[in-house]
């Protein structure tokens, strides 16, 4: 570990695409925490009044149930919205934060599991002064679930709109024949993907063949994850004509691709 924390943190992929996250702060990542420790309280509480009821029954049974759901939630809360939000918690959303890979790469289950697992030894002894420690001494303001998961906390950034002429120009875009789908596909993609893709779209002259190929395979491939749109939309797209589209469609083009 490093004493002098990066505020940013640069990631190179195989093709050569550079691209940069802006690492939350301590202090920010401390009041998200807030925000979903208030949520977390609200799904216990709801939690023990059911427990109460079956208190009248059973006490015993009761109280082991609510010491059962206690855990549950505060563990099954930040698993299940970083996963369905890709990277993202109440609090992270509410203080524009995201979970990322720490290599760029697709943020995956496991990381996701194991991160909010060790969220029990981060929390040690008190108010999470283990995982507090670790993130001011981490270059990368990591906690021990991050440096254990692979995964660093980034500010979220909206990228900013491209020439669209250049990534994408004024064409025909099937993908826009199913406006419902196209409308979940900008809901569920990633500012940090698109960015990618703009790069390499913007830089796509200056690769080598086989990367360029292996490239815009793996973010054709990334976007139809998102959402599979029908065959007709994709027939005779080459994924470099796809991924065009998918700008299109994100950035709310016309009959673009």
């Amino acid at each position: 570990m490093s004493n002098r924390r990066a505020t940013s943190l640069t990631i190179e992929t195989p093709e050569g695409v550079e691209f940069s996250f802006d690492l939350a702060s301590p202090v920010t990542r401390s009041l998200a925490w807030m925000v979903d420790v208030a949520a977390i309280g609200v799904m216990t509480k709801a939690a023990d009044k059911a427990c109460g009821l079956l208190g009248h029954v059973n006490e015993d049974w009761a109280t082991a149930i609510a010491v059962i759901l206690y855990f549950v939630i505060s563990i099954g809360y930040g698993i299940v919205l970083e996963w369905r939000w890709h990277g993202q918690t109440l609090g992270k959303r509410v203080m524009g934060l995201r979970v990322v890979d720490a290599q760029g790469l697709r943020l995956q289950l496991s990381q996701v599991v194991l991160r909010n697992l060790l969220r029990l030894v981060d929390m040690l002894p008190i108010v999470y002064l283990v995982g507090g420690v670790a993130s001011f001494c981490s270059r990368n303001c990591q906690r021990l679930g991050d440096l254990a998961a692979g995964t660093i906390v980034a500010r979220e950034r909206t990228p900013q709109a491209p020439d669209l002429e250049q990534v994408a120009s004024a064409k025909y875009n099937s993908l826009l024949a199913w406006p419902h789908l196209a409308a979940r596909l900008r809901s569920l993609v990633s500012p940090e993907a698109v960015g990618i893709a703009v790069e390499a779209v913007s830089r796509r002259d200056g690769y080598e063949p086989l990367a360029r190929i292996e490239l815009f395979q793996e973010l054709a491939a990334y976007f139809q994850s998102l959402v599979e749109f029908p065959e007709a939309a994709r027939e005779g797209l080459a994924d470099e004509q796809y991924v065009r589209s998918v700008l299109r469609v994100i950035y709310g083009g016309g009959q673009g691709s």
